[in-house]
């Protein structure tokens, strides 16, 4: 675990390349906005693709390097194409507008054979204004005993539901996680990764005789989008619980949505996905 969590703060060191006028293209007029060329690693997975967590993240990274005054307010992010984890990605950074309040981005990410994934960004500046709430309060941390391990998240994650158990439930799933310590820069990153990978999983809970482990087998499954919202700051090397559930699974597709609270209950991040899910008994 330890070893894949520097891979992936190696993978948020995203480096800029070039400003996309430098490679040939005309550079931006006066007044239309600036355009960057950022890369970054991929994770060293045991399998040939390319985790979409790892381009949230790398998406998330990209806009805050491109807009250094503001941080993420909203980031929706399409996954035309499979990527591969063998080949470099670029992420183009073009700013459609930048205000002294909000700004409005578009990121492509590239490898040699063309778009893996696009994401559109909102972006806003830190400012002062009324602050309330309406939520169902956030269950204690579970202890130790409810730790769990999911293979693809390196850091500390408890749960009393199961992914992978085969009986049916209601498609609810509630997680807790916490890292190692990180830079506060990094935790818009560090969640984006981590709300990309259980929202099927929750989608497949009321289905009797199948769970995630069947994938592949039983079913086949792809993001197709993933939108997140971020309310106000904080840490994930503090717990964080992810609060979830998939409220509709029709046409070939399912749909889930969440909330990332504190634990002391404070709504910080939303999200939601659609994803293919395919079941080979259809």
């Amino acid at each position: 675990m330890a070893d894949l969590w520097d891979d992936l703060l190696t993978c948020l060191e995203l480096r800029e390349l070039r400003e996309l006028g430098d490679r040939g293209e005309p550079a931006p007029a006066a007044g239309a906005g600036r355009s960057a060329v950022f890369a970054g690693g991929n994770l060293p997975l045991s399998y040939h693709r390319l985790f979409g967590g790892q381009l949230l993240a790398q998406f998330a990274r990209a806009a805050a390097l491109a807009c250094p005054d503001k941080t993420v307010k909203s980031l929706h992010a399409l996954f035309p194409k499979e990527g591969r984890s063998g080949e470099p990605v670029t992420y183009e950074a073009g700013i459609l507008h930048e205000g002294r309040t909000f700004a409005t981005l578009t990121i492509t990410a590239r490898q040699p054979a063309g778009v893996i994934a696009t994401a559109a960004v909102s972006m806003h500046a830190a400012e002062d204004g009324r602050d309330r709430q309406s939520l169902a309060k956030a269950p204690a941390v579970p202890g130790p005993a409810a730790r769990v391990d999911l293979s693809l998240l390196p850091w500390e994650t408890r749960t009393a539901d199961s992914l992978d158990s085969r009986d049916a439930a209601e498609p609810r799933y509630r997680l807790w996680m916490r890292t190692p310590a990180a830079a506060p820069e990094l935790a818009q990153p560090l969640v984006a990764y981590g709300t990309d990978l259980t929202l099927i999983g929750t989608a497949l809970r009321p289905e009797p005789g199948i769970s995630q482990q069947d994938a592949g087998t039983a079913f086949t499954s792809a993001v197709t989008s993933h939108t997140l919202w971020f309310h106000r700051p904080f840490r994930t090397d503090d717990w964080l619980l992810l609060r979830q559930h998939s409220p509709v699974l029709a046409h070939g597709r399912c749909f889930g949505r969440g909330d990332v609270l504190t634990a002391d209950g404070t709504l910080v991040a939303s999200y939601a996905q659609e994803a293919l899910l395919r079941f080979k008994d259809s």
